[in-house]
């Protein structure tokens, strides 16, 4: 990829991982502009990119992307020479209670934006580059062993999964029909630093914090891989710049931890940060009816992307949950500010 002048559109960029992502190009790329688009819908929070909402190379865009011609006249007006498409809805269960608005946004949406980059691009795909960000839970579930590798065949059980395997696939089709360059990462579970509570440990943390029930689902035997997100971020810079033309890499944490046990470990970690009796917060857990279409376990493996471009996981679980409860800790008010809705009520009076 032309490492100069790249005028670069991150959907999704106020998100839990478009932020991150969006933060490391801005600041590590100061040849490039970066053009923030995002609906701001409940997840989307602009306090996250606070630090860099003034840089001269940052510009943001409100917008939907399941809107195909405002998606044209942006494509048309900024004449993209990327795309890093991370905008989804991703909660599965969301997903269950209302499968076509995870069909709108990840398959359509989706659908808007490469049909824009191909019509844009269509003269010359020198220097271009449309990169579609998944999840490896299109894999489906895994028994106790063996892992995902970008050749496991696709099979999804949520109407979450089942969305972004679609849009997967429809990448991969306009690579092979219209020669669009493109790349796609299948990332495990993501935690860190600004993530909305509706995912299991910034909810945990938010719960715990104030002494809430800890809900469990089923035994607590699933088993997700953990990845930090700002080696996430780390690793899609590696693949916009260094990744292969219609390649697939996938992206894990190399850190397997049943649900029941990662709570437990919460709830350690953070009885000593709050100092509080050790055990104090483990009675919080309560196990609850399991979830439809529930996958057993989901594990990533890395040695593509470890093997061709160099990348691995900076920090352990254990570092990295530290990092981020210490983050949640000392960032109460952006915590409080998502949970009550506040931050909605902003965006209705300057974005209406």
């Amino acid at each position: 990829m032309n490492k100069t002048n790249q005028k670069l559109l991150i959907t999704g960029g106020a998100g839990f991982i478009g932020s991150h992502v969006v933060r490391r190009f801005v600041v590590n790329y100061p040849n490039y502009h970066i053009f923030n688009l995002d609906s701001l819908t409940y997840a989307g929070n602009l306090e996250n990119l606070k630090d860099v909402e003034k840089q001269s190379n940052y510009t943001f865009i409100k917008g939907d992307i399941t809107d195909a011609s405002f998606i044209d006249s942006i494509f048309k007006k900024y004449n993209f020479d990327g795309v890093i498409h991370l905008a989804a809805e991703s909660h599965v269960d969301r997903s269950i209670t209302n499968p076509l608005a995870f069909v709108k946004t990840n398959v359509i949406g989706t659908m808007n934006l490469l049909n824009a980059a191909k019509e844009l691009w269509k003269n010359d795909f020198t220097g271009k580059r449309f990169y579609h960000v998944s999840t490896d839970e299109v894999y489906g579930s895994l028994g106790e062993t063996g892992f995902f590798t970008e050749d496991t065949a696709y099979d999804p059980n949520s109407p979450y999964s089942a969305s972004k395997a679609s849009s997967d696939h429809f990448v991969r089709a306009y690579g092979e029909t219209y020669g669009l360059p493109y790349v796609i990462t299948n990332c495990s579970n993501n935690y860190g630093p600004n993530h909305f509570p509706e995912k299991l440990i910034p909810f945990f943390i938010n719960n715990i914090i104030n002494k809430k029930s800890l809900p469990v689902y089923g035994d607590g035997n699933y088993t997700r891989d953990w990845l930090f997100v700002l080696d996430h971020a780390i690793a899609i810079d590696l693949v916009f710049h260094k990744g292969k033309n219609h390649e697939t890499y996938n992206i894990g944490g190399f850190n397997e931890w049943k649900n029941i046990d990662l709570v437990k470990l919460l709830c350690k970690l953070m009885d000593q940060k709050l100092n509080r009796k050790e055990g104090e917060s483990e009675k919080l857990i309560a196990y609850v009816k399991d979830r439809p279409g529930h996958d057993l376990r989901y594990a990533i493996d890395s040695n593509k992307i470890n093997k061709e471009l160099g990348w691995k996981p900076s920090v352990t679980f254990e570092e990295g949950l530290e990092k981020t409860i210490d983050w949640f800790l000392e960032n109460q008010d952006w915590l409080e500010n998502v949970t009550s809705g506040d931050y909605q009520k902003y965006y209705s009076e300057m974005y209406q």
